[in-house]
């Protein structure tokens, strides 16, 4: 009777682990050949967390698109972040809204990977507080991005920006001078994978 019970189990283990091979086998063949439509919605963001040492650090960047053709997409997206630098007890808080517009160009591996270029506006407003400190800074920016998107079932991609190719950002301290900064990357190409950022993006 044990015998047979430990046949049966090895049985159903088995079943159970082709299963679930199957269902992930039918996932990534689903991703095969995603084409996105007029009127698709995404979900795109990452989360960044950093602890330990003497900083601590994290961020959220929400995003939602909304696709106007197979294409072109526009959306709007937030930023929410913090980072506390323990040896002076210095803190920023960041805050940051803005829009941007998206062109798929290229589809590569049975189309499951899309890049991008991605052009963007935005409003940040940080606030810095320390032991002798307490400023607020304003800042509104605009930039260039190449991304790409790589579906992992035909709803879920994970996303990697590459690139930032052109940023413009104009600081407005509440007690100091303003400032504007202008960056071109020509050598972008060079080493496009030396920071990548990721996330994840769900469409629907």
């Amino acid at each position: 009777m044990k015998t047979k019970f430990s046949v049966l189990l090895a049985l159903f283990t088995f079943y159970f682990a082709n299963a679930q091979q199957d269902q992930v086998d039918s996932e990534m063949h689903s991703a095969k050949g995603v084409t996105f439509q007029s009127g698709d919605m995404i979900l795109e963001g990452a989360i960044k967390v950093s602890t330990g040492g003497d900083e601590d650090y994290y961020a959220v960047t929400p995003s939602f698109g909304y696709f106007l053709n197979d294409k072109f997409a526009v959306g709007a997206k937030v930023t929410v972040g913090s980072n506390k630098v323990e040896s002076t007890d210095i803190k920023t808080n960041v805050f940051g809204v803005g829009a941007f517009a998206r062109y798929y160009f290229l589809e590569l591996d049975q189309k499951r990977l899309k890049t991008f270029a991605e052009a963007g506006v935005g409003y940040g407003r940080n606030r810095v507080e320390g032991p002798t400190t307490d400023d607020t800074t304003n800042s509104v920016t605009a930039d260039i991005n190449v991304g790409l998107n790589y579906f992992i079932t035909k709803n879920i991609a994970v996303t990697f920006t590459l690139a930032n190719i052109l940023s413009y950002n104009s600081v407005s301290p509440e007690d100091g001078p303003s400032s504007d900064t202008f960056n071109l990357n020509i050598n972008l190409f060079e080493n496009i994978f030396d920071q990548p950022q990721f996330g994840l993006l769900y469409r629907f």
